[in-house]
């Protein structure tokens, strides 16, 4: 009885919050945006802009694919897709135990007799949790490995998952304090919506601004080829990074793990009412377009499955923003260990 109270007393509380209003509309807006924009290429556009998967070559050797929160949702959906393409996967999350207990590594042993690696166990506080996940263990992981997707021998993609929910910032400070997540510690409740837009936005900024710079080497490379070629009569090879955002839409994850449960089942019936609402098997295919994209495809937002292509938001473009937030990431880093808690 008491916990059913507090349950009703926490709903109602949230009902008058700013974060539920900012969830129940403005996110509903933004998803609804997208799919007019998915819309409108179809029928206005000459050239709609979407992909075609291209299966990976697994002789002689199967390429191999790190797939990061891969223990339930999405994470373990693509992971499950990626590895019936032909990819050796490389499970990462913040668990080693729920790792051990993803279901298809089994399957996987038994048809294959082959074994996934289990890697990487991330842990961060509970305030900076969602701002560390959806980001900045990103950012980490992917200058970790990008000196060794340089020198690969085959070429290879960076494909970030973010959301339609980064529409709704539209104006951000970038400095310590926002990225460490300080800026939110003045809001009266867990501002859980926020928190969660800026991180998915800090993501889009941080995949334009990676692809930028990799355009730029890749250009002063070809420089550099074409002088030693002409000059010297040397030749070398250039394995390109290609690297693009995924956003999956409305799916059925723990995203709303944070919402009062009465809500939270109120939120998923309405959404998939209007069929706004995937599970995630289906809503994966905006990843996997993404990871087998053809070879050279670079900076592209996917969206809605069948290889499709929209616009982020202009802010997410901004490219002296996504420069001042790798510059301020870079430094905290530096100076704050990941995942200790601050004073």
């Amino acid at each position: 009885m008491i916990s059913l109270v507090k349950e009703l007393w926490g709903t109602l509380l949230f009902l008058f919050s700013i974060q539920f209003w900012r969830m129940g509309l403005l996110w509903t807006f933004s998803i609804v945006f997208s799919h007019y924009q998915l819309i409108k290429d179809f029928f206005c556009s000459q050239r709609p802009k979407s992909y075609y998967r291209c299966s990976p070559c697994v002789v002689p050797v199967r390429p191999v694919a790190v797939v990061t929160g891969a223990t339930s949702g999405l994470g373990f959906y693509t992971a499950y897709e990626l590895s019936k393409e032909g990819y050796v996967v490389v499970l990462v999350g913040r668990s080693q135990q729920l790792l051990l207990e993803v279901p298809f590594i089994h399957i996987m042993r038994s048809r294959r007799k082959e074994r996934s690696k289990i890697g990487i166990e991330m842990r961060t506080s509970k305030l900076f949790r969602m701002i560390g996940t959806n980001y900045i263990g990103a950012f980490v992981l992917t200058n970790l490995l990008l000196p060794l997707l340089e020198s690969s021998n085959v070429s290879s993609r960076i494909v970030n998952v973010t959301s339609f929910t980064h529409r709704n910032v539209t104006d951000m400070q970038v400095d310590d304090r926002t990225v460490s997540g300080k800026r939110f510690l003045s809001y009266m409740q867990y501002p859980y919506a926020n928190i969660y837009e800026y991180s998915k936005l800090f993501l889009l900024l941080f995949t334009f601004e990676l692809q930028r710079q990799l355009r730029l080497r890749e250009k002063s490379h070809q420089i550099f080829v074409a002088y030693a070629v002409t000059f010297v009569g040397l030749i070398s090879y250039f394995h390109i990074v290609d690297i693009s955002a995924a956003d999956p839409g409305v799916v059925q994850t723990n995203i709303l793990r944070e919402v009062p449960s009465l809500l939270s089942l109120l939120a998923h019936f309405v959404l998939k009412y209007l069929g706004l609402l995937q599970s995630p098997e289906y809503g994966v295919s905006s990843i996997i377009d993404a990871a087998l994209a053809p070879p050279g495809t670079s900076g592209a937002y996917f969206f809605g499955g069948i290889g499709r292509t929209i616009e982020p938001s202009i802010l997410s473009r901004d490219a002296g923003l996504a420069l001042k937030l790798w510059e301020t990431t870079r430094n905290l880093l530096s100076t704050t260990p990941f995942g200790a808690e601050e004073d």
